[in-house]
């Protein structure tokens, strides 16, 4: 469901108030609104960031990971422009102190994110797996995970040579991540957030 009836560029998007607390993504130009997760959509959330706080020293430099608090500008739509909120994203302690007080988005020109991870809902199901795959891709993001609930599935996109190859968990199978080798969940914890 799109909101205006006018396509607005990014910069518009990022000025745009409806008096609402409604979040919005920007998709070729015209906003729309991110679905209120299920309970188990949120406790997955939390349960990751606290799994990767776990293990963020396997990383050289201090790095943050935020919760759908970081706009990502996508190339896709030109003019109107495409900026995506991952439900959770990894980067540099640096870039982050960065946004300061001004609209915490990574545009194209800047270095992207070392991880982004999307958690499935019906509403969103296909631009996890496709739209934001190929964007996130063609943004040179390392790596990308599928976090599925309504499929029991996680899946792991590790950029190579400009696109992403994956890897599928299930069940008792240990998550593999090359940005975080020492991150050691299972799928089944992830997807049960840790209960």
């Amino acid at each position: 469901m799109t909101v205006t009836t006018r396509r607005l560029t990014l910069e518009e998007y990022l000025a745009y108030e409806d008096g609402t607390d409604t979040r919005y993504e920007l998709v070729n130009g015209e906003l729309v609104p991110m679905s209120v997760g299920s309970g188990i959509h949120a406790l997955i959330i939390d349960f990751l960031i606290e799994q990767i706080k776990a293990v963020l020293s396997d990383l050289e430099g201090p790095y943050k990971v935020l919760s759908g608090t970081i706009s990502v500008q996508s190339p896709r739509g030109g003019r109107f422009s495409t900026s995506r909120i991952p439900d959770v994203t990894v980067l540099p302690q640096a870039q982050v102190q960065q946004f300061g007080s001004k609209e915490a988005i990574i545009r194209l020109n800047e270095p992207p994110p070392k991880l982004v991870i999307e958690v499935v809902s019906p509403s969103t199901k296909k631009e996890d797996y496709k739209a934001k795959w190929t964007e996130y891709s063609v943004l040179n993001i390392p790596e990308y995970w599928i976090v599925d609930p309504l499929r029991q599935l996680v899946t792991i996109c590790v950029l190579e040579d400009g696109m992403y190859t994956s890897q599928e968990f299930r069940a008792a199978q240990s998550l593999r991540s090359q940005i975080l080798p020492n991150f050691n969940v299972t799928a089944a914890q992830v997807l049960a957030a840790g209960q």
